[in-house]
Order: structure tokens, then C-alpha cells, then sequence
């Protein structure tokens, strides 16, 4: 998983509508802690989400932070072979990730409970 990815992906908003958008995330990994940076962008709409976090027998924590609405909190969640599935949490704001790693190919799927309702991301290196 280290290293660059990019590619497109959708985000969903609160009145429904939704957009393309392309993203880029890299990641560094470390032993069982990993940090990753993940932008996206569309003509209308961009987040930069930053996680660090450390897999410990199957279980993930940490903490993100989206700098572009200076919000963060603590990531928790499960995780092996390329697939995670986490719960990113901060006051008033709670969203599920799941991300899934296949050869060069990486899905991620975000639904949160916010202004931000929903992202769909396929990434390639």
C-alpha cells in the first residue's frame, strides 16, 4: 500500500447532488503504524483528509484530521490483507471508511453523517 496512488471518484452532498471528483493519496507505512494523505478535488468541492494510525492484531486506531474545515478526531476500527473498515469520529461528525486494496487497485468507500454525505474513490499506483 505505500506509496502513491490517484484516480477519480464521486462525492455526495446533503441535497442529493453529487459530483466527480480526483483525488491522490499517499501513504507511508512503517511497521504496523501508517500515515496517509488523502486530497480530493472537483471544480466545487475539496477535502484533504490526514490519518496516522497503527494496526495491532487485526485492530486499527488513530486519529485524522481534514485541514480544509479544520476538523479531526480518532479513527477505530478493524483490518488485514489490504482491507480496512474504520469509524472516523470528532464532536458533532461520524463517518464509516472502508478500504480495500487488490494488486494495483484500491476502492474506498466513505458515508458520513454530515454536509459531506458520501465519497466512492478507485485509486490506482
Amino acid at each position: 500500500m505505500a506509496g502513491t496512488w490517484s484516480g477519480p471518484g464521486t462525492v455526495t452532498l446533503d441535497d442529493g447532488s453529487s459530483e466527480r471528483i480526483r483525488c491522490r493519496a499517499t501513504y507511508k507505512v512503517n511497521g504496523p503504524t501508517m500515515e496517509m494523505v488523502l486530497t480530493c478535488a472537483s471544480d466545487a468541492y475539496r477535502f484533504n483528509l490526514q490519518a496516522a494510525v497503527v494496526a495491532v492484531g487485526g485492530e486499527v486506531s488513530g486519529t485524522w484530521s481534514e485541514s480544509s474545515r479544520n476538523v479531526g478526531g480518532s479513527i477505530q476500527g478493524r483490518g488485514a490483507g489490504g482491507s480496512f473498515q474504520v469509524i472516523a469520529q470528532a464532536a458533532g461528525f461520524g463517518a464509516s471508511i472502508a478500504l480495500k486494496t487488490t494488486g494495483n487497485k484500491q476502492q474506498i468507500a466513505m458515508k458520513a453523517d454530515s454536509q459531506f454525505r458520501a465519497a466512492n474513490i478507485t485509486l490506482s499506483k
